[in-house]
């Protein structure tokens, strides 16, 4: 006769500690983000384990190492967070209140460049909203509810999503005034290659685009490499080299200075999506639709056309 399990594989206390440890690397780490003491932390994953039948982790000196089954159940685990997180969005304020918890998802630049100024007026006009901000270049599952409202720079491709395009945010090629000074202004997209130049470390869809641009970069053409979107402007910014951003972006750096404008131009698609289920919720609809707006007037400032930076 088997002895009854101290605990069901399905229990979520003891899933949310596998996670923490998953993803942190120790019992120590999952104890702070679980704000739990670290014994406890220690009980659950036992609990687990002798539910499970399974080894989860095994110690190294780099820490807790997942067994394959850990790995497995890794992702299973991350969709049952989601909907933990999601169902204490939904819960946290009626239908018709324009309090409440909207967890919004955004890539990197997208996040820390645009958002912020469309959150705060967001938050002067409906004090009682809480944003959640999850920053990725991955498209999250809207349908999984691992995020409410997105800022995409795809067209989705699920059903059951209600989705607003907002139009294309122009990208430009831009040096920094040093760099013009020293190098003189590029006379074509194949002298550029020759420059100093900031670029992705490792191959991207995007450096695609650039090559139909004309523009054949490869890995080797970088003199600055880094696949974080946020040090890569930033690298622009600071006249580490040549680069590729967004028209808006570079003109709140005055130095900055558009680069071969009618050689070069391409557009980023721009929608907002949610869920269609969340349409009927008020604050979902505010967020959505300060989103929108916000957006919209970010694509114009990108669009204006005030005049030569050199002049």
């Amino acid at each position: 006769m088997m002895s009854q399990r101290p605990t069901s594989p399905t229990d979520w206390e003891g899933q949310r500690a596998f996670l923490a440890v998953l993803e942190t690397g120790s019992l120590s780490g999952a104890a702070r983000r679980l704000q739990m003491a670290q014994p406890t932390v220690r009980r659950r994953i036992e609990d687990l384990e002798a539910a499970l039948g399974a080894a989860l982790f095994t110690r190294s000196p780099a820490g807790l190492t997942p067994t394959s089954t850990a790995l497995q159940l890794g992702d299973h685990a991350r969709a049952m967070a989601a909907a933990a997180d999601a169902f204490n969005r939904t819960a946290s304020a009626e239908a018709a209140a324009e309090t409440g918890t909207v967890r919004v998802t955004a890539s990197e630049i997208i996040a820390v460049e645009v958002l912020p100024d469309i959150i705060a007026r967001m938050q002067q006009a409906h004090p009682g909203l809480v944003i959640e901000l999850g920053v990725s270049n991955r498209n999250e599952d809207l349908l999984r509810r691992e995020a409410d409202i997105a800022v995409r720079m795809a067209p989705p491709r699920q059903e059951a999503l209600l989705a607003r395009r907002i139009g294309e945010i122009p990208l430009g090629l831009h040096g920094h005034r040093r760099l013009i000074e020293r190098y003189g202004m590029p006379a074509s997209l194949e002298a550029i290659r020759t420059l100093p130049f900031v670029g992705f470390e490792r191959e991207t869809p995007f450096i695609e685009v650039l090559r139909n641009q004309g523009v054949d970069v490869r890995r080797e053409n970088f003199t600055f490499r880094t696949d974080n979107d946020a040090a890569m402007l930033a690298a622009i910014r600071a006249g580490v080299g040549f680069g590729v951003c967004q028209v808006a972006l570079a003109r709140r750096t005055p130095d900055l200075v558009p680069v071969l404008e009618n050689a070069f131009r391409f557009g980023l698609e721009t929608w907002i999506v949610m869920h269609e289920d969340l349409k009927g919720s008020r604050r979902m609809r505010l967020v959505f639709d300060a989103l929108v707006q916000g957006m919209a007037d970010y694509l114009r400032d990108g669009a204006a056309n005030p005049g030569s930076p050199l002049a």
